[in-house]
Order: structure tokens, then sequence, then C-alpha cells
């Protein structure tokens, strides 16, 4: 994995707590969107993890990077295995036809790059 790749990630995490921390401190609507999505995504009929895995599949459709690095890495604390993620890719593919084979290359420097990060 290149070093550009390695800071785009961390760029992503950075920036993603930098802009939470002013959301929280300066936005109502943000407080009670992180409420919805807490409970959105706690365990019930499915698992936490599958539901990660499901918004990663999301992610990739939307190619959203950001949150492609956000539901991997809870995915992965949550117990996701690499095969796991190769599964959810196909599907996204499946789902959306070439689209997603452009938009997993990131996804797949996002599961490298925990490998060699604590999580």
């Amino acid at each position: 994995m290149t070093e550009d790749v390695i800071n785009k990630i961390e760029n992503i995490i950075k920036g993603r707590k930098r802009a939470n921390y002013k959301l929280a401190e300066h936005s109502n609507l943000f407080k009670e969107y992180q409420v919805v999505e807490e409970k959105a995504f706690q365990d019930g009929s499915i698992s936490k993890l599958n539901k990660e895995l499901m918004a990663l599949g999301i992610a990739l459709i939307t190619n959203c990077e950001s949150c492609m690095e956000w539901h991997i890495h809870q995915a992965l604390i949550h117990g996701a295995t690499e095969k796991q993620f190769y599964e959810v890719v196909d599907l996204a593919i499946g789902m959306s036809g070439g689209s997603a084979t452009v938009t997993s290359r990131f996804a797949l420097d996002v599961i490298e790059y925990y490998k060699n990060h604590e999580i």
C-alpha cells in the first residue's frame, strides 16, 4: 500500500473526528442523528456485525469512502473476517455492476490498512 493511500485513510479518520466534534458542539440535528444511527446499528434480529457489513455494501454502491472506512473499522471491531468483506464486495458488484469494482479498490485498501494498524 502506498503512503498516499495510508495518508488518505488517515485524513478521512482525522477529518471525521474533527467534523463530528464541531457538529456535536454546534448542531442539534447532528446530535439527534447520532441517536438514530446508534439505535439503527444496535444488535437486534440482525447483529451489529451484519448491519455494519450491509452498510459497507451500501457505501460501496454509493461510493462513500468515509463510510467505507468507518463501516470496515466497525465490522472489524465486531469480528468481521476478510472473507466476509470479499462477500460484501461480491454482492455490491452483483447489485451495481462495474461501478462497485471501482469503489471496492478503496475498500480493499482500508482492509489492508487495518491489517497493519491497531483496531
